[in-house]
């Protein structure tokens, strides 16, 4: 008796699929797999995330201790500068997230000073000062001035500020290859240079010098 040519075609096929399924179970016995995980974001970039944060968040600080009463042309720039900030901080905080990374540094600034000494072949430098970083006692002054003298201060500070979160963003442009968080470096560059600019003229017109630090 003959088996019909599609019983056996049906039999093969069925015996085919039961080979496959058995292998595939155990592939990962006989097989194992090493599965290395990319990582995200490099040294630098979590470092320059993580300080670029707190940097704007002092930012977002003097915009809140800037005098209420204080002339419109000032307010008006204080208040574009806190949505900046507030943008490009939810932008660092989503990277530190995705790369799994805390969002505060144990070693603030180590990043910048790791890299400086290495280019001068020379050893590990003790952790940087935050650049541009108002003291306790100035923010103290800025939330108790009131009128002009808020003003002044206020923009005084915050330029200092920019002119630090500047050199911070320069280095990590210049530390890293490509990426957005090189794009990201270079463009709080130009757009932190020019409201610099912009805060200088204001400070000029209202009769203030920029104070050496």
């Amino acid at each position: 008796m003959k088996t019909p040519r599609g019983v056996w075609f049906a039999a093969f096929a069925s015996v085919a699929l039961l080979l496959l399924a058995l292998g595939a179970t155990l592939r990962p016995l006989a097989l194992p797999e090493k599965h290395t995980a990319a990582s995200v974001l490099n040294t630098v970039e979590v470092g320059f995330a993580q300080d670029m944060t707190a940097h704007h968040q002092q930012a977002l600080l003097m915009t809140q201790r800037l005098d209420p009463q204080a002339a419109p042309t000032v307010r008006r720039v204080a208040e574009q500068l806190a949505d900046t900030q507030r943008v490009e901080i939810g932008m660092m905080l989503g990277w530190l997230r995705l790369a799994d990374a805390s969002p505060l540094s144990s070693r603030p600034m180590a990043w910048m000073t790791d890299a400086a000494a290495a280019h001068r072949h020379s050893a590990h430098e003790p952790d940087a000062p935050m650049p541009g970083m108002a003291s306790t006692a100035e923010l103290d002054a800025l939330a108790a001035a009131r009128g002009r003298d808020a003003e002044i201060l206020f923009l005084q500070l915050m330029i200092h500020h920019h002119q630090g979160g500047i050199a911070m963003a320069a280095a990590a442009d210049r530390e890293l290859a490509g990426g957005p968080v090189k794009e990201a470096a270079r463009s709080m560059v130009q757009s932190q240079g020019q409201e610099v600019g912009v805060m200088s003229l204001l400070l000029t017109q209202l009769g203030g010098e920029l104070p050496p630090r």
